[in-house]
């Protein structure tokens, strides 16, 4: 199919579009907001240290689970499968390609960097600048389509997230303890499984093949749950980027002593 400024139908005009509007802004928005966590993320992950608090069992989601000799003693919970990593492979690389497939393959992900990255297109009434249009049936991006599979691994992993955060209420005396950053990472972990659970394949998962909901009750009760969360998957996409630089940057400060932990009890 032929597609972009020189498809046979478009009208013969000399610029891009006829727009007066700001329409490049929110184009512009999406690509630093993806931009700026893509760089912190990347940066932080390979960084290799500043990821663990051991006072207060502090772990930031980036290098969660921690299952290799490099990590520093207390932060594998899971325990060490593997020996000493090298300096280019991060500490949370377990899960760290499963949860960037999830994200790339999101619905709303895909929406996002389809229409600001790659301009297919911009914006409404502004044509894009490719020649060809294939959709989602070509390699890669067919490779879309492997979505629900990235979600089940998701969900692996805010369970595993979410035993972070439980085995976090710890104080340097080995009892019960709460500060700031445990406020943290429970809304951490709070909005990643918002996130998840609003996912297109989870509401599938729920009642997507059902005929009849009044023979599934349960399912439909879920499956209204996840709709509701559905509505506000877009928002909940933003949150948890923001959350998790979040999270991780308090836990950096804490574990390099540039701050100290506000402790409540």
């Amino acid at each position: 199919m032929t597609a972009g400024i020189n498809a046979p139908g478009r009208a013969r005009i000399p610029v891009r579009s006829l727009r007066t509007d700001r329409w490049w802004l929110p184009p512009l928005i999406t690509n630093l907001g993806l931009a700026t966590f893509v760089i912190y993320a990347t940066v932080r992950s390979f960084m290799g240290e500043w990821y663990w608090v051991n006072d207060y069992h502090y772990l930031t989601p980036f290098y969660s689970p921690c299952i290799s000799e490099s990590c520093v003693p207390g932060s594998a919970h899971f325990g060490e499968w593997i020996g000493e990593l090298p300096g280019w492979i991060p500490m949370g690389f377990l899960a760290l390609p499963f949860l960037l497939g999830f994200r790339l393959t999101c619905y709303y992900y895909r929406k996002a960097y389809y229409r600001s990255v790659w301009q297919s297109p911009t914006a409404c009434a502004v044509a894009e600048p490719h020649a060809k249009y294939s959709g989602e049936t070509k390699f890669p991006l067919i490779l879309q389509n492997v979505h629900r599979y990235f979600f089940y691994v998701a969900a692996i992993v805010a369970v595993i997230n979410t035993y972070d955060a439980i085995v976090a209420f710890h104080s340097p005396d080995g009892g019960f303890g709460m500060g700031l950053g445990n406020v943290i990472l429970l809304v951490n972990v709070i909005m990643l499984w918002a996130y998840t659970l609003s996912c297109h394949s989870c509401r599938h998962i729920a009642g997507g093949r059902l005929k009849h909901f009044s023979a599934h009750p349960i399912r439909y009760k879920f499956w209204t749950f996840v709709s509701k969360l559905n509505v506000r998957h877009m928002q909940l996409a933003w949150i948890t980027l923001g959350t998790l630089m979040l999270t991780d940057l308090y836990v950096m400060l804490v574990a390099s002593g540039a701050i100290s932990d506000l402790r409540f009890v």
